[in-house]
């Protein structure tokens, strides 16, 4: 997949975008990322980006000129999907990257300041909010959305059965995670995770999904997939019968 990258600040995604899984898929030829600074493409003889908005109000928008400019050149025939990061945009979520993830082209415009100039956001094929409350710049929702999106992408993670089991997957938080060793400063692994029953395991990561949703993001319960099971283990941690672990 190929990502693009409009950005005022190409040096803030320097570190990111060649570290972890997403500098490995890069050079496996997996992603490929292409981060284009805004400020190139702008007229003005003082490379301005922003103006003061009409009708008056605080602040300074990013005028179109410049990124339209920039659109043109690198996605003359309109191939890519196009996001802009915005707090108005729709929350991302499991279900918006792993559609993010199909797609063979994305391009990602970064605003600043008080928003972008309508014409471009006109331009885009979606909007989307990393969550309720705004940030300096888009960068950082980014390199968010980017990160999420690459898990769902074929050949990224190490195991392909890790956006699986992960929290939100389906729609339960994730369950504890051990590893070795099973004893440490006097605290155990519980022993249903060292004594090779599958089942019994399968059962005891589901209880702790549905008791870490319950405590931490109860919402999630009315649309998560429950079963008869869960639902009869969620009233007895309600009630009290069933005592927390």
């Amino acid at each position: 997949m190929r990502i693009d990258i409009l950005t005022l600040f190409p040096e803030m995604f320097s570190g990111v975008l060649g570290a972890s899984m997403l500098g490995r898929a890069a050079q496996k030829g997996i992603l490929e990322f292409f981060v284009h600074n805004v400020r190139d493409y702008s007229q003005s003889k003082h490379k301005n980006t922003d103006d003061y908005p009409f009708g008056g109000g605080a602040g300074m928008v990013m005028m179109p000129q410049p990124l339209m400019a920039c659109l043109d050149e690198i996605d003359p025939d309109g191939e890519a999907y196009r996001v802009a990061l915005a707090p108005r945009g729709e929350k991302l979520s499991v279900a918006l990257a792993k559609e993010l993830a199909e797609k063979e082209r994305l391009l990602f415009v970064c605003g600043h300041y008080e928003g972008i100039d309508e014409r471009v956001m006109e331009k885009m094929h979606r909007e989307i909010s990393i969550g309720d409350y705004v940030l300096t710049g888009g960068e950082l929702p980014a390199m968010v959305v980017i990160d999420c999106v690459s898990r769902f992408i074929p050949g990224v993670l190490g195991s392909e059965e890790s956006a699986r089991d992960e929290s939100f997957s389906e729609g339960l938080l994730e369950y504890p995670q051990y590893t070795r060793p099973a004893e440490f400063k006097g605290e155990a692994v519980p022993e249903v995770l060292l004594n090779g029953n599958h089942a019994a395991i399968a059962r005891w990561r589901r209880e702790r999904s549905l008791e870490i949703t319950l405590k931490n993001r109860p919402e999630l319960l009315e649309a998560a997939a429950l079963t008869k099971a869960d639902r009869l283990f969620l009233e007895g941690l309600k009630s009290g019968e069933i005592p927390e672990k």
